[in-house]
């Protein structure tokens, strides 16, 4: 019998996961994934939200899988029962890339999901590989662990930015899942100090801002604190899929008295407005003599992710020669380290979440270890910071 951890799964193991969904295919491949996975413990799995409930109840879970639309008692309905059955247990919602599965994927991170896996439909569900990896990646990212050494700063190799080239992408080249990051102690690492001729002090030109996984809600949060006299346009890369990010922008509309929507390729950049990368589009941002714009595009992911961080944050860099305000919230992986550098090393100011905010301390935790961030804030100070620097200057 195999030894077993505290938690009650088998020792080389890290979490214990509960699968709700009531496709007998779907769960049967998700189960398998979990099972085949070294690092994950399968303690059950459900046909619907009430009887995913008991067992959620009986076998204490760390992580739980759930399916949207369910008989009995949808995913919707079961989430906030959930979460209160087992504190401290997270929930990734598997949603499949529809508007209405986009609409009710939004809500269910607002009601305390912590993140979500895009699952194709029940025909294709066969050979979805990249599900597969996206599923194991987040649970790997979410769940419960003990707490490893920090590498030192030249453990971790630094990691070129990427050409933003307009180039064509291979044909039917998906995007990459990312993968799941090493969780860290709490650090509080201070940027190194800069003379005034190395940073602007002025108002900047272009905020842009980064987040993945707890993102949609970190956002809605920091959009609250904005006000209708904010004059810089704000861009924004979250990982999310196309269609997802229409109904991200929409629902910020309700949050923030900003212009909330997607970008257009060659859309002009205009102050008061938010504007978010579109699901499986790159955003960059150039200048001509008449201002601001946006460039999407498709070429290969960067960072394993399509829209991603980095080249949005280099593209501002360049466009506004570093008068411009970087943003890093919750989310797996290191993408936006790199641009941040650029952003910083051009006289930009970064501001990155703090640990005990984020949902997973990936992203931001890398551009703090970098040494990048000006400032490392918790989640409710950051659209106050944003909103102050947008007015007074950096």
């Amino acid at each position: 019998m195999p030894e077993l951890a505290p938690n009650g799964a088998p020792a080389n193991s890290i979490a214990k996961v509960l699968v709700i969904d009531d496709s007998a295919v779907a769960r049967g491949l998700m189960t398998r994934w979990v099972e085949e996975d070294p690092d994950l413990h399968l303690i059950g799995s459900a046909v619907d939200g009430e009887q995913g409930l008991k067992k959620a109840q009986e076998l204490k879970p760390d992580l739980i899988v759930l399916d949207v639309e369910m008989p009995k008692m949808d995913g919707l309905a079961a989430l906030p029962l959930l979460l209160k059955a087992v504190p401290g247990s997270k929930v990734v919602m598997a949603s499949t890339l529809t508007r209405r599965g986009g609409e009710v994927t939004i809500r269910a991170l607002s009601m305390g999901a912590a993140d979500y896996a895009p699952k194709p439909q029940a025909g294709r569900l066969a050979g979805a590989e990249e599900f597969r990896r996206d599923l194991l990646a987040k649970l790997k990212a979410l769940a419960p662990r003990p707490i490893p050494p920090v590498p030192s700063q030249r453990d971790i190799p630094a990691r070129p930015a990427t050409p933003m080239a307009r180039s064509a992408p291979p044909a039917g080249a998906p995007a990459a899942s990312a993968p799941a990051p090493v969780r860290r102690p709490m650090l509080t690492p201070k940027a190194p100090p800069r003379t005034p001729g190395q940073r602007h002090a002025c108002k900047p030109e272009i905020i842009a801002i980064g987040s993945s996984t707890g993102g949609p809600q970190a956002l809605r949060d920091v959009a609250a604190a904005f006000t209708a006299d904010m004059r810089a346009p704000i861009v924004i890369a979250q990982h999310m899929p196309a269609l997802f990010t229409k109904i991200l922008a929409e629902h910020l509309s309700k949050a923030c008295p900003l212009r909330c929507k997607e970008a257009e390729d060659g859309e002009r950049l205009t102050g008061g407005g938010l504007y978010i990368a579109p699901g499986d589009f790159h955003m960059t941002v150039r200048k001509d003599a008449a201002g601001f714009y946006a460039v999407l595009d498709q070429t290969p992911p960067i960072n394993f992710c399509r829209p991603a961080v980095d080249p949005l944050f280099q593209s501002v860099a360049e466009a506004t020669g570093g008068r411009s305000l970087g943003v890093i919230l919750t989310g797996m992986g290191h993408d936006g380290r790199e641009g941040c550098r650029h952003l910083r090393n051009a006289g930009g100011t970064i501001l990155a979440q703090d640990e005990a905010s984020s949902v997973v301390w990936g992203m931001p935790g890398a551009v703090a270890e970098a040494g990048l961030a000006d400032e490392i804030l918790p989640l409710a100070k950051i659209g106050a910071g944003i909103a102050q620097r947008a007015k007074n200057g950096m």
